[in-house]
């Protein structure tokens, strides 16, 4: 009496196996991913003495613009640029919200260009240029650095650029899972930097 032959899977059973090891390892990267984009975020930002040409403000946020305008105060650079101001806004009311010395308003640009993040780079890439400047101090929100770097890189890889994140009262990155509002906005700009990031990589696709 000869044995049955070995019952071999089905195609698709071999197949549901096969995606569901992609998945899961597609899942384990884009949560290791996270860890690091979230230690990004974390990063310290005390002032760094050094000099830089230039300072560029991201809109945002009037905490972006006080620390933007404080550090032009201190003598870091020499000059700074908000972009992405809204067309209607004017230097007046952007300075209400920050310094009281006048003697700074020589000092700054608003751009009215951009409306993103994208945007927001090319838009200072072209400032940097005209004025010959060659090293800048970005501020924006820490939350969304890291995909603003990214940005800023891909747009002026000829720039020296230095990190000078803000951090938000409203967003809590100790423990930021405990918070469903930050969680969502981690999660989302986390999102978003690895299109950006699959975007610059692909060569601008």
């Amino acid at each position: 009496m000869t044995a049955d032959p070995p019952v071999k899977p089905r195609p698709w059973r071999r197949r549901l196996h096969r995606a569901l090891l992609v998945l899961l390892v597609l899942a384990a990267a884009w949560a290791l991913g996270l860890g690091w984009f979230v230690a990004q975020a974390e990063r310290g930002g005390e002032v760094d003495p050094d000099h830089t040409d230039a300072i560029v403000v991201l809109t945002g946020g009037s905490e972006r613009l006080r620390v933007g305008f404080d550090l032009l105060a201190r003598g870091v650079a020499e000059r700074l640029l908000v972009s992405g101001v809204h067309r209607d806004v004017r230097l007046e009311e952007l300075f209400a919200l920050g310094p009281t010395d006048d003697s700074l308003r020589c000092c700054v640009d608003l751009g009215y260009a951009a409306d993103d993040t994208i945007g927001n780079a090319q838009e200072a890439a072209g400032w940097m240029r005209a004025r010959g400047f060659h090293s800048l101090r970005l501020v924006t929100s820490n939350y969304h650095m890291p995909r603003a770097m990214l940005e800023f890189r891909a747009a002026m890889p000829e720039i020296e650029i230095r990190r000078q994140p803000v951090d938000p009262g409203t967003v809590h990155l100790e423990r930021w899972w405990a918070w469903p509002g930050t969680a969502r906005l981690i999660v989302s700009e986390y999102n978003k930097f690895l299109v950006a990031l699959a975007r610059v990589t692909l060569g601008g696709i």
